[in-house]
């Protein structure tokens, strides 16, 4: 195997035996292969969109054929290797519609190699092997790191894209033109020879999508469950039985929250779920009880601890503990081999387990963080905002956000949130927040220091929020007094980034260590465009922004 695409990539250079993730060979080949053959399906269905026909089951498929190879999702080689079947059909399906598309309208199909074609395996054992065949390294001894690196920064963008078109989809909310980027860019990336001005422009591009995807899945959550609005959580538990529900998926939570209502069963988030808290929609249920736990690396221990069930929605998923094993559960895209998978959003085994666990058996103390400063909260105290920056009150605003993580180095987000000087507001999102967010940070004139926007998605409203103030001091987003100091970990992070470029945001700040896929050669390009820039330290970085 090899493999590069997040952040804990071995030694900074990409994992060859066993993932840091918990990926093993036989999942990553897997992985591997079920990306060719969504090349191959969207090879076909780029050519019917130039010929003016969708179809939806195709886009929807090729979209979680994606989402299911991001980290940290899909860890069950037998659900992957029958996903490969699945796409194979798919593939069959576009070819038959392309071919009679080109008969009707007079013209002759075009013959597509390579992922259009391939003859996949029956068994698990050779589709291992046909993974081996098209690994990345491979690609690498034929085009060159620098090549190939781009390719992947595209292809790793448009797996994240696609995490927010499934969450955006699952609400009812699709854009036509998305899934055409995707078959798109996924038809691109078998090209023989691309050149590295084409893998920019697709990226940049890519990035552009992904703002439209966050834009519209902030419609599809907003238009669900309400605008979130200022909420204290509770962060410590309430006595009795309890779910603990990580991930991302409200939908999830919401159907949860129904068949437990009356159940005398406390829910809890975890992780990225912590911001659904501030939505009206779901902040109604009364048992709804508040977050328990941090970001998604430290679940081994945190799992092991709670004493009731627990529910992975999208990904985050690590190897259960044995001793929670028989009492953790997955849905949707996410699978792990052993652990009890829910379909059609049917929580009857969960409430069960839940049941049968011991649960809290004592009410622990009422501390409270704060959630909810979506860019509609915030844009409504806008005129406090900017009058304390007019004021001289606010000096500076930092979004410190982004994908959390084990590798050492990440201390460095704590100490930057609590070096921030006293006039300075931090804006922050995604479980990067759960470095600092028990912290104190008091307020400027009623406006609370630490303004928790939501979910990695959520970069949405940040960028809103900036936008809406750059309007207010008639300057571009480059000349206010913000800096954006990020942390990645895996594909979604990267689609941001590439949101961010998109944008023209520069003097970006990313750590706690630059991707792998990354060349020195690609690095030297977004210095001289955008001015990117690895974190050093926390003291260091600030007494350069602030100089400023």
């Amino acid at each position: 195997m090899f493999c590069y695409q997040c952040e804990q990539a071995l030694s900074g250079k990409g994992c060859v035996k066993v993932g840091v993730c918990g990926k093993d060979h036989e999942t990553a080949s897997l992985q591997d292969l079920l990306l060719y053959v969504a090349k191959g399906v969207s090879m076909y269905a780029n050519r019917l969109r130039k010929m003016g026909v969708t179809d939806r089951p195709i886009d929807v498929a090729v979209t979680e054929y994606l989402f299911t190879t991001v980290t940290n999702v899909n860890f069950d080689a037998d659900k992957l290797a029958d996903l490969i079947k699945a796409a194979a059909d798919m593939r069959e399906k576009a070819r038959k519609l392309y071919e009679g598309v080109c008969a009707k309208n007079g013209k002759t199909p075009e013959t597509l190699a390579g992922p259009a074609s391939v003859k996949i395996a029956a068994g698990k054992a050779e589709m291992v092997k046909q993974g081996e065949d098209i690994s990345i390294e491979k690609r690498k001894a034929k085009l060159g790191d620098d090549i190939t690196g781009l390719q992947e920064l595209l292809t790793y963008g448009v797996k994240g894209t696609a995490a927010y078109a499934d969450h955006a989809h699952i609400l009812n909310k699709d854009d036509d033109s998305i899934y055409g980027f995707f078959h798109e860019a996924l038809d691109f990336l078998t090209k023989e020879n691309p050149t590295v001005d084409e893998l920019l422009g697709l990226n940049l591009k890519c990035g552009e999508i992904n703002f439209k995807v966050m834009g519209l899945l902030c419609e599809a959550n907003t238009g669900t469950y309400g605008n979130p609005v200022p909420t204290k959580v509770r962060i410590n538990p309430l006595k009795g039985k309890a779910i603990l529900v990580s991930g991302h998926d409200l939908k999830d939570l919401e159907e949860l929250l129904k068949q437990t209502e009356g159940k005398g069963i406390n829910i809890y988030t975890h992780g990225e779920m912590l911001p659904a808290h501030g939505y009206p929609g779901l902040k109604k249920y009364k048992h709804l009880a508040g977050n328990y736990g941090g970001a998604w690396q430290d679940q081994r221990k945190e799992f092991d601890e709670f004493p009731g069930a627990i529910l992975m929605t999208t990904n985050c998923i690590q190897k259960p503990q044995d001793t929670y094993k028989a009492r953790i559960f997955t849905c949707g895209l996410v699978a792990w081999p052993g652990v009890t998978h829910i379909n059609n959003r049917d929580f009857s085994p969960v409430i069960k387990a839940a049941l049968d666990a011991p649960g809290f058996s004592a009410d622990g103390d009422g501390k409270e963080i704060m959630v909810g400063f979506g860019h509609n909260a915030v844009l409504g105290v806008a005129d406090k905002v900017i009058e304390g920056v007019k004021a001289g009150a606010i000096k500076h605003f930092f979004l410190i956000g982004g994908c959390d993580g084990a590798k050492p180095g990440r201390n460095y987000y704590t100490e930057f949130a609590e070096q921030a000087p006293k006039d300075t507001v931090i804006l922050t999102l995604a479980c990067g927040k759960f470095r600092f967010n028990k912290l104190e940070f008091g307020d400027i004139g009623g406006i609370p220091r630490l303004l928790d926007v939501g979910q990695c998605n959520d970069a949405y409203s940040a960028i809103q929020i900036a936008l809406a103030l750059a309007g207010a001091f008639k300057c571009g987003v480059n000349e206010l007094p913000l800096s954006l100091i990020l942390s990645w970990y895996e594909q979604k992070a990267v689609c941001i980034l590439l949101t961010l470029l998109h944008l023209g945001i520069k003097n970006i700040k990313l750590g706690p260590s630059l991707p792998a896929f990354v060349t020195p050669t690609v690095l030297n390009v977004l210095v001289e465009k955008f001015n990117i820039a690895p974190t050093t330290t926390a003291e260091a970085d600030l007494k350069a922004i602030l100089k400023k």
